[in-house]
């Protein structure tokens, strides 16, 4: 059996097997492996997850002992990229892997938001759970193999889990959801989703979590006729998607019927007992209900520090040694009235009603110097970006499985401790930072100009200054008008929204009230976050999580509508402050591009670069070539970029100058008999040693001149082979007395023209031919110590030792 006709099950890396069949229709049929027994055995927990090529070791193991000192559960998630992997060395000077790169730790945040809420509550023993990719499929992504492998091997291990957890990427391709499809139909899409997702008891599949966006090719597709992914066409998306999951659930689930390991019994460490938390509620329920109805966080945080110091000189003697506990059930009780005054009154902490915005204010143009600035502000919730422009050769490069090796969209994320008015560690972002960062850059990459309508590397900084309540969408808003105020022409101006769920059962009746532009309280004491990001026309991107066993459609729709009427009334107050993407600032490069036949980026980058560095060190552009001809030409000033393009176009299309064209050249090489200046890449000429003295008898042209000094020379006469003679060039009416323009005049009438010293004979025999050597194209000068004709040793030291002062020469 041939490599290209192997199944997954062919590699046989388990014992025990089951197998997820995914029917796409007439995109084709994928298989999901799940396997065990063979790899990690000491693991409680272990699972290899193959999707044809691509092959994941997911691992789970957990201490033995809890750490009862955490007031929080010690889940921790670990993605091991393997270069081998792809059959690749890593690019590291130590050639092996390092940190995690940006997509394993995405990868990890995306299987932790799925595994920590299916834990029972209490848990407080470590698990740690690890993916190491082993192989890839330069076909596939291998994120959501490495999410199913996860829940399987989580599974597998006895843990308290309310698992398995079903994970797949779907895109909508042609009005079509596709399922885990290959990179190629992801070009296809218009909108990609991954999406996590359980079975419940009745049947039905509650979604947990999506990761949504649209593609860079979404605004061309949609151009060309395909389905734009509106609020209405995502909600059918997350329809479409549950078969699927509840099929690798099913595998998942056969699996774990033959190989799991009984659930052990593990200590569960509850946050309160009840006595504490009904002591608590009846000391300061009514002050706590109080000091939340402040509006202001600073005042409404001070109010419930002193409710809390309050409680504990109510309480502290009763409860001496559980401390902790009044302070979760503080935390408890405060999240019931929270949640209960928002039910039942329809009002929140800040005294908004439900669908209500913050007070919003926007303004561009902030900073000086930077090429683009804006700020960008909702409530307490306060965002600064800040976008730099450069040559496309800034872009960022990629050294891991993913199949992208270079971003040009590099988008930043920065949330300082000062933020949120505390002290805290600054240094290398986190987890939760590069999450944020990726989240507003895929809001964003959908609009950009493409790398020839924009050929710029363009860096995004989102400066969270203050922070009550998603700054992640705050910084979508404030990037999209930094971007317009650096020039850059966005195709759509996009803003985000953070939305809310509260759910209570009332008369036995479940009510949910949607919440917009939700506070940071909101989000910790409620039952969903969802931040949806957008253009006026459709979404760009979508993170949702939530807390609840199943979503119902009319409560997901009524959230999306909501989100998108937020979303028009930001944008028109963005729109007032940046109406349309501006000039580029005065201190942003100037980039100019053209093409060039293939065959003529040797010609420009010359021997050892030596041409595209003399370009760049004579004019001050700085040149980047790619390998299909096309040129990138970057300059602080419009002038210096024009001066570059100029001399690149001479050199791919190369045509004779004219006499009387001026040129500033360099010297290159001085000789007896006058000195060759530069005047473009490739093309010399001769300045004479009876024109460099300014009308004086010089005897060595050293004295005058060095190679690398700058000359302004004309073009004085070209002889019939393309021989340039110059002459130096003087401000008007101050020629030396007697400087005679053109070549140089010869010694005797009947020698004529003097040949190329290299087609030289023996001077007897140059005399008798009446060859004369002129200037020319340093191209056709012949190498230093080459053979010249026919001449002999002795003629030559003969020659050498006299001064040439005839009219014309070529490079000794």
């Amino acid at each position: 059996m041939s490599d290209n006709e192997r199944t997954p099950e062919a590699f046989n890396l388990g014992e025990h097997h089951a197998t997820a069949v995914i029917d796409n229709g007439a995109f084709g049929t994928r298989k999901i492996v799940f396997s065990t027994g063979r790899l990690a055995k000491l693991a409680q927990g272990s699972a290899i997850v193959q999707m044809d090529d691509t092959v994941v070791l997911a691992t789970t193991a957990a201490s033995k002992n809890p750490k009862d000192h955490f007031d929080f559960f010690p889940l921790t998630v670990d993605i091991e990229e393997r270069m081998y992997a792809a059959g690749r060395i890593p690019g590291s000077f130590f050639r092996r892997e390092g940190r995690p790169s940006e997509n394993a730790i995405l990868t990890c945040r995306l299987i932790d938001r799925g595994l920590r809420p299916s834990f029972v509550s209490g848990l407080r023993n470590e698990v740690q759970v690890i993916g190491t990719i082993l192989s890839v499929d330069a076909r596939d992504e291998y994120d959501v193999v490495a999410m199913n492998g996860a829940s399987m091997s989580t599974q597998l291990a006895g843990l308290p889990f309310s698992g398995p957890l079903g994970s797949t990427r779907i895109v909508l391709i042609e009005g079509t959801w596709v399922a885990f499809p290959t990179l190629e139909q992801i070009e296809k899409a218009t909108f990609d989703m991954i999406v996590t997702g359980r079975v419940l008891d009745s049947g039905d599949v509650a979604i947990m979590m999506v990761e949504a966006e649209a593609t860079d090719n979404t605004i061309s597709l949609i151009a060309a006729g395909g389905t734009k992914p509106t609020e209405e066409v995502v909600a059918s998306g997350l329809e479409a998607v549950k078969p699927v999951i509840a099929e690798l659930v099913r595998a998942q689930a056969e699996l774990a019927k033959v190989a799991a390991k009984p659930v052990a019994d593990y200590p569960r460490f509850l946050d309160y007992q009840d006595d504490a938390f009904a002591a608590v509620e009846a000391a300061v329920s009514a002050e706590l209900d109080q000091a939340l109805q402040i509006a202001d966080k600073t005042d409404r945080q001070d109010e419930l520090d002193r409710v809390k110091s309050v409680m504990l000189e109510k309480l502290g003697a009763d409860f001496e040694g559980r401390e902790a506990e009044l302070g979760a059930s503080l935390r408890s009780l405060t999240k019931k009235l929270v949640r209960k005054r928002v039910i039942t009154e329809g009002v929140r902490i800040d005294g908004r009603l439900p669908a209500y915005i913050r007070p919003l204010a926007a303004e561009a143009g902030i900073l000086p110097r930077v090429h683009g600035s804006a700020l960008f502000e909702r409530g307490e919730t306060q965002i600064m970006g800040v976008t730099t422009l450069n040559m496309l050769r800034m872009e960022q490069a990629i050294d891991t499985l993913s199949p992208v090796s270079k971003k040009r969209y590099m988008h930043n994320y920065n949330f300082p401790p000062y933020s949120t008015g505390e002290t805290g560690r600054v240094g290398s972002p986190k987890r939760r930072e590069i999450g944020h960062g990726a989240l507003a850059e895929r809001a964003l990459v959908p609009v950009l100009p493409s790398r020839e309508e924009f050929p710029y590397a363009i860096r995004q900084v989102s400066e969270a200054l203050a922070s009550n309540g998603s700054t992640s969408m705050g910084s979508v808003c404030a990037s999209t008008m930094s971007l317009m105020n650096a020039g850059v022409p966005i195709k759509a101006p996009v803003a985000g929204i953070a939305m809310g769920l509260i759910s209570e059962e009332v008369d036995g009746e479940t009510k949910y009230v949607t919440l917009t532009d939700i506070l940071g309280a909101e989000d910790a004491y409620g039952d969903m976050d969802f931040k949806v990001a957008g253009t006026a026309e459709f979404v760009t991107a979508l993170q949702l999580d939530t807390k609840l066993d199943g979503l119902p459609s009319d409560v997901l729709a009524q959230a999306l509508q909501q989100a998108n009427d937020a979303r028009h009334a930001i944008l028109d107050v963005m729109l007032d402050a940046i109406s349309e993407p501006g000039e580029l600032a005065a201190t942003a490069p100037r980039i100019t591009t053209l093409k060039i036949p293939v065959d003529k980026i040797g010609a420009i980058i010359g021997p050892k670069g030596q041409t595209i560095n003399q370009i760049q060190d004579d004019t001050g552009a700085d040149i980047t070539v790619e390998d299909d001809g096309t040129i990138y030409v970057s300059a602080e000033n419009g002038e210096a970029a024009q001066a570059a393009v100029e001399t690149i176009n001479a050199i791919a299309n190369p045509t004779l100058p004219n006499v009387g064209d001026r040129f500033l050249g360099t010297v290159v090489k001085t000789t007896d008999f006058g000195a060759f200046i530069s005047l473009t890449p490739g093309r010399d000429g001769l300045l004479h040693i009876s024109k460099v003295g300014d009308g004086k008898r010089v005897e060595r042209v050293e004295d005058v001149l060095s190679v690398g000094d700058k000359v302004e020379v004309e073009i004085g006469d070209i002889d019939n082979r393309g021989k340039i003679y110059l002459d130096k060039v003087y401000p008007e009416g101050q020629e030396p007395e007697g400087y005679k323009k053109g070549r140089p005049a010869e010694r005797k009438e009947s020698r004529g023209d003097r040949g190329d010293r290299g087609d030289r004979g023996p001077r007897r025999d140059r005399e008798r031919s009446g060859e004369r050597s002129g200037g020319g194209e340093r191209s056709e000068r012949p190498a230093s110590g080459g053979e010249r004709g026919g001449s002999s040793d002795g003629e030559r030291r003969r020659r050498r030792t006299r001064r040439s002062d005839e009219g014309g020469g070529s490079e000794e």
